[in-house]
């Protein structure tokens, strides 16, 4: 189920937006807090966010920019400001539509679903997420806490390994037969300095501790 969402100060529009997102299949979250919109977005985890300008306490404009900086999500924004040079300014700033109100309801949810195909929207099946951590295998790209990090291939295919066997011991032989699966042909000392940038990654992420070492044994992916 594609994640939605709403950064919207009128709680009537708000709560209206939330319900026809949920009624077309939608997960929606109506944020009602916006001192640290890219923090919740890195909770929620969206493949879309709406977002309105006029927000109290915070310029939506620069909110806009944050969230391209922090997040891996498209944006659409939602507004009654209906000037070129606000349009301008939006899209300029990271915005990927712009949409003013009064909006009719069809062409705003056909503008939704053309920016998440036009942005390569991943599918379920392109994500894993475990252990507060969310990884997209197409882009790879790894976001934790409102925070973004690009893999390597090598890097990619490691942790996307451990994610899929969260919890449990993986052995080193298995990590490097795996990457032989995928083509990606590495030796014991390459696997060892894959894994300490891929934590130093991590780590960058305020997840340090992500990845342990199990002695004598391999590695295992924190689930917690």
């Amino acid at each position: 189920m594609r994640k939605i969402m709403i950064v919207e100060d009128d709680p009537a529009i708000r709560e209206e937006l939330a319900l026809l997102l949920e009624n077309e299949g939608y997960q929606a979250l109506a944020v009602t807090d916006f001192g640290d919109v890219p923090g919740q977005a890195g909770t929620f985890g969206p493949d879309l966010v709406l977002l309105d300008l006029g927000l109290p306490g915070r310029d939506g404009f620069s909110l806009c920019a944050e969230l391209r900086r922090r997040c891996p999500v498209p944006i659409v924004v939602v507004t009654s400001r209906n000037s070129a040079a606000d349009e301008l300014r939006a899209l300029s700033l990271g915005g990927d539509d712009y949409i003013t109100k009064p909006y009719s309801i069809p062409i705003l949810l056909a503008r939704i679903k053309a920016v998440l195909r036009r942005s390569g929207g991943p599918s379920e099946s392109d994500i894993l997420e475990a252990g507060g951590v969310r990884l997209s295998l197409s882009r790879g790209t790894v976001w934790a806490s409102g925070r973004t990090a690009e893999l390597t291939r090598n890097e990619l295919k490691i942790l996307a390994h451990l994610m899929a066997h969260a919890g449990e011991i993986v052995s080193r032989a298995d990590l490097i037969e795996a990457l032989w699966d995928s083509r990606i042909y590495i030796d014991d000392n390459t696997l060892s300095v894959n894994v300490t940038r891929l934590r130093n990654k991590l780590g960058e992420l305020g997840l340090p501790e992500q990845i342990k070492t199990r002695r004598g044994m391999g590695y295992q992916y924190d689930d917690r």
